[in-house]
């Protein structure tokens, strides 16, 4: 049976294109240099502190900043484009498995599509397909940071946490491509998979849609479960590492392990808060304070 059309313009337009198929990653790129990754990071940091101490200074602590429909139109924006990189990562690793299996062999008989997930082959450039979306990811990590004003905009909270986690992915993210990093292709599958479900659900829950009731933890849940993918497959890369020919990227992915560790730490410690929280009976805010306003919200329209 022979794909459909729409299928066959599907995969030429997420996997086949031309832009995708040709790319490489090269400092000519926005944002591919590391004095231009330092001074986001530098530039985010400041502005959300600095906007946080302005409003503390302008406004009465409860007083809010009515954003309307922008921050549903966020969680929106950055569902969709989850799911676009997950779909265009997904068909671009199975076309390059495809393409590329017989140079596995050369390498050795045992490597497979799994290895080739986890390890990429000493010598990797970042050309191709998978990095294209790699690429994609790391962009996308701007307007992921555009939600900590919001945040603080809206709820008037500004944790260290969110910070430090979103600086963390926006490095991480960019190391993938400095250094063609082993695991980066499960890593952006996962990552992308669970921001496509948690921000529509933030989409559905700030738009009111029919059902959008809150559920405790749901985001914090989702994080954990992340994170303890990503260190399963850390402990697999390591393994490999050390009993293959080596992994690309190797000293960027310790790197990596790190800042993953210390965002597990930070989750957890989260994570226990809000349980002996909600055993108190004051309510779930979420990792960066937002999912607790939509659940007052629902109590007050009940």
């Amino acid at each position: 049976m022979s794909p459909s059309p729409a299928t066959n313009a599907l995969q030429y337009w997420l996997s086949e294109h031309p832009a995708i198929v040709n790319f490489r990653w090269t400092t000519t790129l926005w944002g591919s240099t590391w004095y231009f990754l330092v001074s986001a990071v530098a530039l985010y940091i400041l502005a959300a502190v600095l906007l946080h101490l302005l409003l503390s200074l302008l406004l009465s602590p409860r007083r809010r900043v009515p954003l309307g429909p922008i921050p549903a139109a966020h969680s929106l924006a950055v569902s969709l484009l989850s799911a676009a990189i997950f779909a265009g990562t997904l068909l671009s690793a199975a076309a390059e498995i495809r393409d590329t299996r017989w140079l596995w062999r050369r390498r050795t008989k045992n490597y497979n599509a799994l290895q080739w997930l986890l390890c990429f082959p000493i010598g990797t450039r970042a050309s191709g397909r998978v990095f294209f979306w790699s690429y994609a990811f790391y962009l996308s990590r701007f307007l992921h940071l555009l939600r900590t004003f919001l945040v603080v905009l809206r709820r008037r909270k500004l944790s260290a946490f969110t910070l430090l986690n979103q600086s963390f992915l926006l490095v991480t993210s960019f190391l993938w491509l400095e250094f063609s990093q082993s695991f980066q292709v499960l890593a952006i599958l996962l990552t992308s998979l669970l921001y496509a479900v948690v921000y529509g659900y933030r989409f559905w829950t700030a738009a009111g849609l029919p059902g959008a009731r809150p559920r405790f933890g749901f985001v914090v849940n989702c994080q954990v479960v992340l994170l303890c993918c990503n260190l399963v497959c850390h402990s697999a890369v390591l393994l490999l590492h050390l009993s293959g020919g080596g992994c690309n990227g190797i000293g960027a992915w310790g790197f990596n392990s790190v800042l993953n560790g210390v965002i597990l730490l930070l989750v957890f410690k989260f994570y226990i808060g809000m349980r002996w929280r909600r055993k108190r009976g004051s309510g779930d805010e979420g990792v960066d304070g937002e999912e607790g306003s939509h659940r007052r919200a629902a109590g007050k329209e009940e």
